[in-house]
């Protein structure tokens, strides 16, 4: 197998939950009990847990000149797998926290990117760089 990352995270529930990561971005359930679902996220695995302590959002970090929200995570995608997935949100009206753009462009690293907001309110950013390569850069 292949390295893949595990994630878990607090979720306000299952069922919204479910709705979002499997029923909007098509992530594969997996195990599942009243209280924490798993999902296949582009090939990783995200582990949500319902919790009542919900963590507020802190736009602290500022990447290229754009606040971002601290923590989030997220993924980086093939270019038509991040077009994909930008059009399924907008066909979903899923309000993007930072619309879809080009960051650092004509520079080592540049990439699109978008953030969004799950139905718990967790920061999630997606990517896709200009030149694979370059992911470290």
């Amino acid at each position: 197998m292949a390295n893949i990352f595990h994630l878990a995270f607090k979720v306000k529930d299952i069922e919204s939950t479910k709705a979002f990561y499997h029923g909007i971005l098509g992530c594969a359930l997996g195990r599942e009990t009243a209280h924490w679902v798993d999902f296949d996220f582009f090939g990783h695995q995200l582990s949500a847990h319902v919790s009542q302590q919900l963590s507020p959002l802190d736009y602290c970090g500022k990447v290229d000149e754009v606040m971002v929200p601290i923590p989030h995570f997220g993924c980086i995608l093939d270019h038509a797998t991040f077009v994909r997935i930008q059009e399924t949100l907008e066909r979903h009206k899923i309000e993007f926290v930072v619309a879809p753009q080009t960051r650092y462009q004509g520079l080592p690293g540049e990439q699109r990117t978008m953030f969004i907001l799950d139905y718990s309110n967790n920061p999630l950013e997606f990517k896709s760089f200009s030149r694979d390569q370059e992911v470290f850069s």
